[in-house]
């Protein structure tokens, strides 16, 4: 079993974004340790001849051409007449940011 070094687990854990005390350290890189070796016994498989495959379930995305219908849609001023709290044709709204993040 390939044991991986305290900066390798490290440095898995900064990329997960976890921060880890010395002793979380060692108990996952045994753990860690031991799924890269399970891991890594792919590699003695024989794969001669087996066609790779990356769908196993024959499902497929099914997508629609998007229709307008304008029986279903509404005009802006339908949309809008039930508000008298308008500005150039939109719902005016409070503020939801308290100071602009740009500058």
């Amino acid at each position: 079993m390939t044991k991986l070094s305290k900066s390798e687990v490290e440095h898995v854990a900064k990329l997960a974004k976890l921060g880890f005390t010395d002793k979380k350290i060692e108990k996952y890189s045994e753990q860690l340790s031991s799924i890269v070796s399970h891991i890594s016994e792919l590699s003695e498989v024989d794969t001669e001849g087996v066609e790779p495959t990356n769908q196993t379930t024959g499902l497929e995305n099914v997508f629609r051409v998007d229709e307008l219908r304008p029986e279903n849609c509404l005009t802006q001023d339908e949309a809008t007449s039930g508000s008298d709290k308008l500005h150039n044709g939109y719902f005016k709204v409070r503020a939801i940011l308290s100071e602009r993040s740009d500058k």
